[in-house]
């Protein structure tokens, strides 16, 4: 018997390339949803970022319609809300209304961390930490909202009863892998860029897994990075964006993206360095063939049941051409099986 074949999405941070603006890099969002859609990707979600000028994805909800309306059968999600920062209520109304506006199609992933500074998540929110810490108890009202029991609570999200948002947790630790083991929810790790504990978070909650009325088994799903060229050394060439991107985040000075250039024995040296490396780990780089090999070993590895990749590259074309090779060697994988 074929085994079930390995979904593959896409996670967008709509990062600003140098000498581009907010807009463009929306609209380019766009094009690239609907590329995704062509070449089988099953979701395309939107993470949560604020207080930079180079991210432009700081409001999921709003971009998720955006891109929802104009695409026809690809999933659109959050990757994720972070739930700290809003309103269990505002979030359950607000993605009920997408729902009945594209039934079918709305993901709902939800995260602890603020997707900030210590001093913007205060701004978000004063309560933040409170927040955080009962994030276990804020999914549940968000579950309750959902509903259709819930009808007869004084606190109605009424738009949101019944319409069966699926709601993913989110983690880059092993307590994220507790909490979706407990409450029987799919879960999806964010080893893009927090690689050290993906597999003893995915042991964790495979042996923890409870089912529940939203799934009968684990569903686990990773972050990968994901650069596809014609030849290795152009790959490595778009590489050099990330590898750039990753040093301003550690060294507190981001910036938009960088033109690639040569990789040089500088850039190779500061990918290995322990802090970058960590972030960087799981990143497949290089042409179909040796990124094929590279995903064999990794899902050998992990057994995951989906990737979700993200790939920064600082051009448009380059971007595009990447997520279709990569697409075509998922496909390669999945009849190979």
């Amino acid at each position: 018997m074929k085994k079930e074949d390995i979904a593959y999405s896409f996670l967008d941070l709509a990062i600003v390339s140098q000498g581009s603006e907010i807009k463009k890099t929306l609209n380019d969002s766009l094009i690239l949803a609907q590329n995704a859609e062509t070449y089988g990707y099953k979701r395309y979600w939107f993470a949560e970022h604020h207080n930079s000028p180079y991210i432009g994805s700081n409001a999921p909800s709003l971009l998720i319609g955006y891109v929802a309306e104009n695409t026809h059968t690809i999933r659109v999600g959050s990757g994720g809300v972070m739930l700290p920062n809003h309103s269990p209520l505002i979030v359950a109304e607000q993605f009920g209304t997408l729902a009945h506006l594209y039934p079918g199609r709305i993901d709902l992933g939800l995260g602890r961390a603020p997707g900030t500074d210590r001093d913007t998540a205060q701004a978000i929110s004063s309560n933040f930490m409170q927040a955080a810490q009962s994030f276990p108890q804020e999914i549940n009202k968000i579950q309750n909202y959902f509903s259709v029991s819930n009808k007869n609570s004084k606190v109605r999200a009424a738009i949101a009863e019944g319409t069966e948002v699926p709601i993913y947790i989110l983690g880059s630790s092993t307590d994220s892998a507790h909490l979706a083991a407990r409450k029987g929810l799919p879960y999806a790790f964010a080893s893009h860029f927090a690689a050290t504990h993906l597999l003893s978070a995915l042991q964790i909650y495979r042996k923890e897994f409870q089912p529940s009325g939203f799934l009968d088994q684990p569903y686990t799903m990773a972050g990968v990075n994901v650069f596809v060229a014609d030849t290795d050394e152009e790959a490595e060439r778009l590489f050099t964006t990330l590898i750039r991107m990753f040093v301003g985040v550690i060294t507190g000075q981001p910036e938009a993206l960088q033109p690639p250039t040569d990789m040089t024995d500088q850039l190779r040296d500061i990918a290995s360095h322990p802090s970058v490396h960590q972030m960087l780990k799981y990143s497949f780089v290089g042409s179909k063939q040796t990124v094929k090999k590279k995903i064999l070993f990794f899902l050998k590895e992990t057994g995951v049941n989906e990737l979700i990749i993200t790939s920064p590259a600082y051009n448009m074309d380059d971007r595009l051409k990447s997520i279709r090779l990569f697409a075509e060697v998922m496909k390669e994988i999945n009849e190979e099986q």
